[in-house]
């Protein structure tokens, strides 16, 4: 096993964080790692925000209590954009026309691509961090905060800083539960169940509910009006 394959396999989410910085020199590393990710066309349809002021970490946590914003040593906002997709089309063409899915799959892809890059170089130079999806769910206010223009939206954000928690990896579903050979086999509720038990197994005392509980959670009521609202208005799903 190579040393990259031992660091994949060893990633756990970290929460808790040291009061240390992180240099500009690993900074600037773990932002150039990302940028290598693999990107559709070359497009390279995102932006990231560095955030290091504690008075924006402070108002960003206002808006998404996440504790691990507040003690990051860095903050990263992970935007979609197509804003610089726009300016270039119009070189060519008075016709940009954004909307629908593939545009926000394609940035949103884009965006998650570089930033599993950004947190396995942050881990292989020491730093832990979590990524924070609930950005989407203040969508609009966070676009404020960071003064996101037409074409951009949040993504997700990320926490980087030293370590300060220690916890095993959390146990995922059996390989051959998500990779099939050949064609898609669908599975039971068997599967589910058993991995409830293997999640409460490694929870213990902490779970509240189970894996199949938060499922539910998230994909039995309605979507976030949060995230489409935000679309709407900066022309990712205009008619």
């Amino acid at each position: 096993m190579t040393e990259t394959i031992k660091l994949m396999k060893a990633h756990k989410s970290v929460r808790r964080f040291k009061e240390q910085a992180l240099p500009q020199e690993d900074l600037i590393e773990i932002l150039t790692a990302a940028q290598m990710a693999s990107s559709w066309k070359n497009f390279q349809s995102y932006s990231v925000i560095v955030v290091r002021s504690q008075e924006k970490k402070d108002a960003l946590y206002e808006l998404v209590p996440q504790e691990a914003i507040r003690q990051s040593a860095v903050f990263l906002l992970f935007v979609g954009d197509l804003n610089r997709a726009e300016k270039g089309a119009r070189l060519h063409t008075d016709t940009f026309q954004p909307q629908g899915v593939e545009g926000l799959l394609i940035s949103s892809v884009d965006a998650a691509l570089a930033g599993q890059n950004a947190l396995l170089a942050a881990e292989s130079l020491g730093y832990g961090g979590v990524i924070i999806g609930l950005v989407r769910y203040k969508s609009e206010e966070v676009a404020e905060l960071f003064n996101l223009p037409d074409y951009t939206y949040p993504v997700f954000g990320m926490a980087l800083g030293l370590p300060n928690e220690e916890h095993e990896v959390k146990p995922r579903l059996p390989l051959n539960q998500v990779v099939f050979e050949e064609e898609y086999q669908e599975q039971t509720v068997d599967v589910i169940e058993a991995y409830d038990r293997v999640q409460a197994d490694y929870a213990g005392a902490r779970a509240t509910t189970s894996w199949s509980q938060r499922l539910a959670e998230q994909f039995g009521q309605a979507e976030p009006s949060s995230t489409r609202k935000i679309l709407n208005r900066r022309s990712y799903c205009r008619k």
